[in-house]
């Protein structure tokens, strides 16, 4: 039998300049069903910006036919799937559109299927995505949004997903170095708060303040 967990995914306020969102929070995140096969996750994936596998977001109805999907089974393994329809893995940006224009929380639509860290983190990342719309016009300070609250979740629930601290850190390392290359990337700025002592607040579950 899969292990369910509902994780808690409370809001964070906004820690990105204003107008990099035209909806934040238009909808207050809670939980996110999260089912996995076993209770230690597999692997040591870096996070890094890398398609991550082994993750899904897995349709609470039979079908939502105003989303791109695909078969649930082929990407979410040893959790008992049949015919289930998941959200395609390409379609994360058509979610959160179609989700605001219908006013439609995700937590009624989907749950998560995830089996190692790095699914899980992209996981919790596009579950902040799906509460904030935006334009995706600064792609850098989006990202970095998704990146902060995943993070945050991350250290939130640390006992339920069964995180060590060195676990926590590596993330927190991973995810500073994956965001700063997005800023690189867009010939932008680093902003002088991302640092590693940043990102392992967040991984503690402790949200500071905004970004200037």
């Amino acid at each position: 039998m899969p292990i369910v967990t509902n994780l808690r995914t409370p809001p964070l306020s906004r820690l990105v300049p204003d107008g990099v969102f035209d909806a934040f929070n238009w909808c207050e995140s809670s939980t996110l069903e999260w089912r996995r096969p076993r209770a230690n996750l597999y692997g040591t994936t870096p996070i890094d910006g890398s398609d991550p596998a082994r993750m899904v977001f897995v349709f609470k109805a039979r079908s939502e036919p105003w989303l791109p999907a695909e078969v649930a089974r082929l990407h979410a393994f040893e959790l008992g799937l049949t015919d289930e329809l998941a959200l395609a893995p390409y379609a994360i940006d058509d979610a959160t559109d179609e989700l605001f224009a219908r006013r439609l929380p995700p937590v009624d639509v989907m749950w998560l299927a995830a089996d190692n860290l790095n699914a899980l983190f992209w996981g919790l990342h596009d579950w902040a995505h799906f509460h904030s719309h935006g334009p995706f016009e600064q792609r850098a300070w989006t990202e970095l949004q998704c990146d902060a609250s995943a993070l945050a979740w991350l250290g939130m629930n640390r006992e339920a997903i069964g995180l060590a601290t060195s676990d926590l850190d590596r993330a927190a390392r991973e995810i500073i170095a994956l965001t700063s290359s997005r800023f690189l990337a867009e010939s932008a700025p680093i902003p002088p708060v991302i640092t590693e002592q940043w990102a392992k607040t967040l991984a503690r579950g402790i949200v500071g303040p905004c970004l200037p």
